[in-house]
């Protein structure tokens, strides 16, 4: 292994909290995250992020805690680029377009990297920056911090030792309807946990596709809110949940898990 070059600056993964864009529900920054974070992303003059706007306000909070090294308004915070349109799309251009984000490493500076929610690069974008600066033989640090996914699973009760993240399902009724009992099969002939997760506004949705397309022996983890207040896990059959009648908030993130 190639021994990282002492101009480079690193990157920094920053994890970020769970309440993302759910109101009211914001809890100590400090309750969430380790010290070694707060006191981290306080002295990085230099971000990469999905939107500069929600990386200012989670600064703002990192603030309350230990104060910025330099003002908020002089801190330089780059978007992450949007995937091309069309299959494939300009690869090239979308290759430049992660290595320019890594300019500041380049140049001998410090960076970090920061997610919407959770750990950055894990069921987030950035994982081309990650790759981009290992590419760059830039010196990645992640930091610990609250992973949605993880946390469902260690809290479900199905089985942790195998297991699949696969994202969001379709969104049209007949492509989800068969990726659900797809899973549900890999999952009974693996004895593998199936996670996965969706939009708020689509909880609903996704919670009546699964109860009416999974057999009722199946089992169905749902976690709802984790790390708020409000937040809660609950592990049961199929069968069960439909007998329950129990619905989901539309506005929290949650995610779903399956063991067939």
């Amino acid at each position: 292994m190639s021994a990282h070059s002492n101009k480079k600056g690193r990157l920094y993964l920053i994890p970020n909290t769970l309440d993302f864009g759910v109101e009211g529900a914001a809890v100590p920054l400090n309750e969430v995250l380790p010290q070694q974070v707060i006191a981290t992303a306080a002295r990085l003059g230099h971000w990469a992020a999905e939107s500069a706007k929600t990386t200012r306000a989670f600064l703002k909070r990192v603030d309350e805690v230990c104060p910025l090294a330099q003002p908020l308004q002089s801190l330089e915070i780059k978007e992450l680029p949007r995937p091309p349109k069309g299959r494939g799309g300009d690869l090239v251009n979308q290759n430049q377009a992660w290595h320019a984000l890594l300019a500041p490493a380049l140049a001998g500076h410090d960076m970090g990297l920061i997610s919407e929610a959770g750990l950055p690069a894990v069921a987030d974008p950035g994982a081309l920056l990650v790759a981009a600066a290992h590419d760059a033989d830039i010196e990645v640090l992640p930091l610990s911090g609250p992973s949605s996914l993880l946390m469902a699973l260690s809290a479900s009760g199905l089985n942790g030792q195998s297991f699949a993240f696969v994202g969001y399902l379709p969104v049209e009724a007949p492509a989800r309807a068969a990726r659900i009992k797809e899973l549900e099969a890999l999952s009974g002939r693996q004895q593998q946990t199936q996670l996965m997760i969706e939009t708020p506004y689509r909880n609903s949705a996704l919670l009546h596709a699964l109860l009416s397309h999974l057999r009722p022996q199946t089992r169905l983890s749902i976690s709802c809110g984790l790390s708020l207040a409000q937040g809660w896990t609950r592990s049961a059959s199929v069968a069960d949940w439909r007998s329950s009648g129990e619905g989901l908030p539309d506005k929290v993130p949650a995610v779903f898990a399956i063991l067939a």
